[in-house]
């Protein structure tokens, strides 16, 4: 594997990987065709993103399922476990604390936060919502790598800082505010506040 991927190769590696777990169990390869058609890509530019893993395929038979799936997991980090903590207990942060595809990608929901006294020990799922007050005293008691933030946007930089304090240095920001953070820490954004104006630009594109 090439020590330096591209961003936007690394953006569609995960891609890639959970395409190839759609496929059928007993299919031992997958042509850059077929895997392109799913990933919704061009085969020229999942052949180009699967060099840098040192991965060429086999002309007339393509890539070995298994393999580039193991090639794939170990390229993005996923030979070990993560474990995650998720602050803000509204409605978002209790639908991804009942996610069960967490598992499936090496991840484990170490702990949940929320300021609200009133939901501070009651249950959710499997798990209890903690107090902020012990945010960092658990982060690095259940070594937490991965902070998910799902709180108001007029709160969330403060949630990032407190995060950021503990050690924690990957952030996923679910709360529509662009946060602050030092080069060393590694942030991505889900925003519905701006993916749906996008798919509206589209949808107005495709009438006219």
């Amino acid at each position: 594997m090439k020590s330096s991927i591209p961003a936007a190769t690394v953006a569609r590696l995960p891609v890639y990987l959970r395409c190839l777990g759609d496929l059928f169990v007993s299919q031992g390869t997958c042509s850059s065709e077929e895997l392109a058609a799913i990933a919704g890509v061009n085969s020229a530019q999942v052949r180009k993103d699967l060099s840098f893993l040192g991965s060429p395929g086999v002309r007339g038979v393509g890539y070995n399922v298994l393999d580039l799936s193991r090639e794939l997991r170990v390229a993005l980090g996923l030979t070990k476990g993560y474990s995650v903590a998720i602050i803000g207990i509204g409605n978002l942060g209790r639908a991804l604390s009942n996610y069960k595809g967490f598992g499936d990608w090496g991840f484990e929901v170490a702990a949940l936060f929320d300021a609200d006294p009133d939901k501070v020990g009651t249950a959710v799922g499997e798990f209890s919502v903690e107090s902020m007050d012990d945010l960092e005293q658990i982060v690095k008691e259940r070594n937490v790598s991965i902070g998910i933030v799902t709180v108001p946007a007029d709160a969330a930089q403060y949630v990032a800082d407190r995060l950021v304090e503990t050690g924690i240095r990957s952030i996923l920001n679910f709360a529509p505010i662009v946060l602050q953070v030092s080069d060393n820490v590694s942030v991505r954004r889900v925003d519905l506040s701006t993916e749906l104006p996008i798919l509206t630009f589209l949808l107005q594109q495709s009438v006219e």
